[in-house]
């Protein structure tokens, strides 16, 4: 390893990127994969859409309680 490095050059931020966009993956328990992915076959959409439909419908069945 070197004493001392140059930074003096360096840029700030070229190797960041804007979180606002990242997405976390989600993991769902083996059989409610199997469960919901017979559904969106059913529907012909993918499994993201059948889940983030059924969350949304939660979320406001939730929201009605409060």
């Amino acid at each position: 390893m070197k004493e001392e490095y140059d930074f003096s050059k360096g840029k700030r931020g070229v190797h960041s990127r804007d979180l606002k966009n990242f997405h976390l993956p989600v993991y769902l328990d083996p059989l409610l994969e199997e469960y919901y992915q017979k559904i969106a076959l059913k529907k012909n959409q993918d499994l993201s859409t059948v889940i983030n439909t059924i969350l949304q419908k939660e979320m406001e069945l939730h929201d009605s309680f409060m």
